[in-house]
C-alpha cells in the first residue's frame, strides 16, 4: 500500500483548520468591515467616468462590447476547452482548465468577501444582452471576472504559444504582448461601457490577474507533473474540492458567484480525475493535433459531432444520478439537507421540518461541518458531481470513444 505524501496531509490539513478558524473569528464579516466602505466610495465616485464614457454610446458599440464580453466568458471557456483537448493540445488545455477554476475561485471569494456594489443604474446605463450578462449583473462588482480572465488565460496562452513555437524572434514576442495588451484593454473599457463595472473593479481585476498570471507561470509545471504522475492524485483532489466548498466566504447577501465556482470545482476535479487514469492512452506530448495528417480538419469535425452529444448526455445522467444518490446518502449519514431548485420535494419540506432536522443532526455533521446553517443545499453537491462528470467524458469516455471509431 502506498503511503500518503505528507505535503498532501499538511495542505488539507491547513485549509480544514482555515475553514474552522475562519468560521469562529468570522473573518469574512470582518474583512468586509473593514475594505467595503472605501471601495463602495471608489465606486461611487468613479460613476462620472462611467457616463463619461457611456455618452458616446451607439448601437454597433452595444453589438460590439456585449459580443466581446461574451468571448470571455465563462460558458464559452467551457465550451472552447473540451475543443482544445479533442484538437491534440492536450496540456495547453488542462492548464487552462485549472487556471481557469483557480482564477473563477479565487476571484469570487474577493467578490463576496468585501460585497462591493456594481456602478449605480441609475444613472449608469446597464446592458445585459444574454442571460448570462443578466446573472452576471447579480454579483458583486470587485474584481472585474472578464478582466482577470482574460489577463490571465490569454497572457497563459501567449506563453504557451511562444514556447511551443520557440520563437526568439523580439518583433513577434512584442506583437503577442501588443495584442493580448489591446485585448485586455477592450474587455475593460467594454466592461465600462456596458455599465458592468467601476474603474476600480477594472483596475482591482487587472492587478490580480497579473499578480496570478505571475504565480501560475511559476507553479504549472510542478501542478501538470503532480497531475499526470504523481501519487494519491484522485482521493486528494476530490477531498480538496469538497473542501474547498466549506471553505468559500459567505457573501453578505447570496451572489451566483458560489455556483459558479461549484461547477469549475466539478471541472476541475472531472479533469484531473480522467488525465490522471489515461495520461499515457489519450493525454501525452504525441498525440495527433489538429491541422496534421494525423488529425484533418474534417476528422476533427467528426470528432465534435461525436463529443459535444456525448459530454451533454453524460451531464444530464451525472445530473440526475447525483439528483437520485445524494439525498440518500446525506439521509444515511445523518445530514440535514434542501433543496433551492433541484428537488422541489426538498424545496417544499425544508421549512417544516428545521426542528426535525435539529434533532437529527448526527455527529459527523457536528463535528465536520461547523456550521451555522440548521442544514446543507444538496444542489451544490449535485452541480459539483454534474460538471465533474461532464469534464471526465471530455477527457476519458470521449477519447475512447474516439479511439474506437479511429477518430
Amino acid at each position: 500500500m502506498r503511503s500518503i505524501p505528507g505535503w498532501q496531509v499538511a495542505f488539507l490539513c491547513g485549509i480544514f483548520s482555515w475553514i474552522i478558524l475562519s468560521s469562529v473569528l468570522n473573518v469574512s464579516r470582518k474583512l468586509r468591515s473593514m475594505t467595503q466602505p472605501s471601495i463602495c466610495r471608489l465606486v461611487n465616485s468613479g460613476t462620472g467616468t462611467i457616463l463619461q464614457v457611456q455618452k458616446y454610446q451607439h448601437g454597433w458599440l452595444d453589438a460590439f462590447f456585449s459580443g466581446l464580453s461574451c468571448v470571455v466568458s465563462v460558458p464559452f471557456y467551457t465550451a472552447f476547452l473540451p475543443l482544445l483537448f479533442w484538437s491534440g493540445h492536450c496540456k495547453l488545455a488542462r492548464q487552462m482548465t485549472l487556471l481557469m477554476a483557480f482564477c473563477d475561485y479565487l476571484g469570487n471569494c474577493i467578490k463576496d468577501v468585501i460585497s462591493a456594489p456594481r456602478p449605480n443604474s441609475p444613472p449608469v446605463r446597464r446592458i445585459t444582452a444574454t442571460k448570462d450578462e443578466m446573472e452576471n449583473a447579480m454579483e458583486y462588482g470587485l474584481p472585474s471576472s472578464h478582466t482577470l480572465n482574460t489577463v490571465c488565460l490569454f497572457g497563459f496562452l501567449l506563453h504557451y504559444v511562444i514556447s511551443y513555437t520557440k520563437s526568439n524572434d523580439l518583433s513577434v514576442q512584442f506583437l503577442g504582448f501588443a495584442m493580448v495588451g489591446l485585448f485586455v484593454g477592450l474587455i475593460g473599457l467594454g466592461r465600462i461601457y456596458l455599465g458592468m463595472h467601476s474603474l476600480i473593479d477594472i483596475i482591482g481585476g487587472l492587478a490580480l490577474g497579473l499578480t496570478v498570471l505571475a504565480f501560475w507561470l511559476t507553479v504549472h509545471e510542478y501542478i501538470d507533473n503532480f497531475i499526470i504522475s504523481g501519487q494519491n492524485v484522485t482521493s486528494f483532489w476530490a477531498v480538496l474540492s469538497l473542501l474547498l466548498l466549506f471553505a468559500y466566504p459567505t457573501p453578505e447577501i447570496p451572489t451566483p458567484s458560489f455556483e459558479y465556482h461549484t461547477a469549475f470545482n466539478g471541472v476541475a476535479l472531472g479533469i484531473v480525475t480522467g488525465i490522471q487514469q489515461t495520461y499515457n492512452q489519450f493525454h501525452h506530448e504525441n498525440v495527433p493535433r489538429i491541422f496534421t495528417p494525423q488529425l484533418t480538419v474534417l476528422a476533427f469535425v467528426g470528432r465534435m459531432l461525436v463529443g459535444i452529444p456525448t459530454i451533454l448526455l453524460v451531464k444530464f445522467c451525472s445530473k440526475a444520478l447525483a439528483k437520485w444518490s445524494l439525498p440518500i446518502a446525506a439521509n444515511t449519514l445523518g445530514i440535514p439537507i434542501r433543496s433551492t431548485s433541484y428537488i422541489p420535494a426538498l424545496s417544499a419540506s425544508s421549512t417544516g421540518k428545521k426542528s426535525d432536522e435539529t434533532r437529527q443532526m448526527g455527529y459527523f455533521h457536528k463535528l465536520l461541518f461547523f456550521s451555522h446553517e440548521t442544514s446543507f443545499d444538496v444542489d451544490t453537491g449535485i452541480r459539483l458531481l454534474q460538471y465533474a462528470g461532464l469534464a471526465w467524458s471530455v477527457v476519458e469516455l470521449v477519447p475512447s470513444v474516439f479511439s474506437y471509431l479511429s477518430l
